[in-house]
């Protein structure tokens, strides 16, 4: 991948066919791939050998709302005529979300372990103005570059200084050895919501704060205001909120610092929270910047994705370049990150022509808070903003769902966007209970093309929550004829 090889090769301290920097998800995929057809390959790596989603994302985070969910059930059973009083072990919540973390993450590095020595390079690489590597006191010449350095928490300007000790961030809230007291969540997408929810049930008083009044990134009004409505039964939520200042000051009891927030809230009056730590999930950024990527042609927007990239392959146009998973900053999640690195250390393979491409997955999302929220498929602003599209939106509410209010879980509002011309499901969103399954059987219609009728003729069984979907792909179908009516669809069968 050198730009001026014959320059350089004296001071090139080895070749290779494939270079794949960063070893998450991706990356890790991206190399064993290429080594099945190619033995000279090297991976380098910045920091820990496993991936974000079991260090600091996924499995970590999963943990703690095991724990939350537990606690919650435990105080909230009056109703059914169960009462009790959770005894939260803050230290030992953390011990095992840690302990469980470092279990799964055992596998990884047990994989790593067994790579060869010599394919392996631990340190930060740079790619100068020759298009060679620079990592430690090497200097690699490669043919091909696979880029799959991931994300990182975005921290807005000067609050790490001025917070200091009392921020936190997803990447350092599960090195927590106890429960703190209070917490403030800034940000109320995905990491911020699960998070916020987690701590709240385990005992932390926790306040979320949101720039604006939506949740979960949901581009369907409707769909976000039912959201906010389940949510903030639980949780204290002052959305359209815009902060001032953050800081530190002397607690009244004059041991230590407490953090502050200067805030003006929705109706633009000027607060102040104050507590013991400031979570801060304002989303994350791809690791890219200082990597030197524009020095093998590759073009990045004002935001630092990569422009030309081929959304199956993270391929850079026609250069010899892969940016994958979160790097590309195109859908940062892990599945789509999977199979990235899988295609890209397909193509790089000495016999590209066959190379396995796995199909580019449709946008799912899920967020494990209670109840959960699901985007699948096209957004409702996507398919309102194609003129080619109509449309029809197939509605259910929760709120009085037969197995939902069995198990007192009955919050949720589902919104199907079906196309009248295909009778196909063009995208849904919701916010429920089993939210997650049912979003897994829409990915599934809509990755198999399957007609609403098609799912339809599928057994629900009854008494289940999923009875739900089967009410809102009825109105679907219906709606397919008559003009779209706002009043929702109920379950009518008990």
């Amino acid at each position: 991948m050198s730009k001026s090889s014959n320059e350089t090769n004296g001071n090139v301290n080895r070749k290779v066919d494939v270079a794949v920097i960063g070893a998450g998800t991706a990356g890790q995929n991206a190399f064993r791939q290429a080594r099945k057809t190619n033995d000279n390959v090297v991976i380098i790596n910045d920091g820990f050998w496993t991936t974000t989603c079991i260090q600091v994302g996924c499995m970590p985070s999963k943990l703690l709302i095991a724990a939350a969910d537990r606690a919650y059930e435990a105080n909230h059973s009056a109703d059914f005529g169960i009462h009790a009083t959770a005894q939260i072990d803050g230290k030992r919540v953390m011990e095992r979300v840690r302990d469980e973390r470092n279990h799964f993450a055992s596998y990884i590095k047990k994989q790593v372990e067994g790579w060869p020595e010599d394919k392996k390079i631990d340190g930060r690489a740079h790619i100068n103005k020759q298009g060679l590597i620079e990592v430690n006191d090497e200097l690699i010449e490669a043919e091909k570059i696979i880029v799959a350095t991931g994300s990182s928490t975005f921290i807005p300007d000067g609050w790490a200084d001025r917070l200091g000790d009392t921020m936190i961030t997803s990447d350092t809230a599960f090195e927590l050895t106890d429960l703190p007291r209070s917490m403030a969540v800034v940000g109320s997408g995905a990491i911020g919501l699960e998070l916020a929810q987690a701590f709240q049930r385990l005992g932390v008083d926790v306040t979320v704060f949101n720039r604006v009044k939506r949740v979960a990134g949901l581009k369907d009004p409707d769909i976000s205001n039912k959201a906010i409505d389940c949510l903030s039964r639980e949780l204290t939520m002052h959305l359209g909120s815009k902060i001032n200042d953050v800081g530190t000051q002397v607690a009244d009891n004059a041991k230590g610092s407490i953090a502050f927030i200067d805030y003006e809230d929705s109706a633009g009056q000027s607060q102040q929270w104050q507590g013991e730590y400031v979570l801060v999930a304002t989303g994350r950024r791809n690791n890219i910047e200082q990597l030197g990527i524009e020095n093998l042609g590759v073009e990045l927007d004002d935001k630092n994705r990569p422009k030309q990239l081929d959304k199956k392959t993270g391929q850079i146009g026609n250069l010899d370049v892969y940016i994958v998973g979160d790097a590309n900053a195109n859908i940062p999640l892990l599945h789509v990150a999977s199979d990235e690195g899988y295609s890209a250390g397909s193509m790089v393979c000495k016999n590209e022509a066959d190379a396995y491409i796995r199909p580019p997955a449709i946008p799912f999302s899920i967020v494990f808070c209670s109840p959960q929220i699901v985007n699948v498929g096209l957004s409702l602003p996507e398919i309102q903003q194609n003129p080619d599209l109509e449309y029809v939106v197939g509605s259910v509410s929760f709120d009085n769902q037969g197995r939902s209010r069995v198990m007192g879980v009955n919050c949720g509002l589902l919104h199907i966007y079906g196309c009248k011309k295909t009778d196909k499901v063009l995208g849904a969103s919701m916010v429920g209970p089993d939210a997650e399954y049912i979003g897994h059987i829409l990915a599934t219609a809509i990755t198999n093309d399957l007609s609403v009728k098609a799912l339809l003729d599928t057994p629900f069984y009854h008494p289940t929550i999923l009875e739900g979907l089967r009410t809102a792909l009825r109105d679907v179908q219906h709606k397919m004829k008559i003009p779209y009516q706002s009043q929702d669809a109920q379950e009518d069968s008990f």
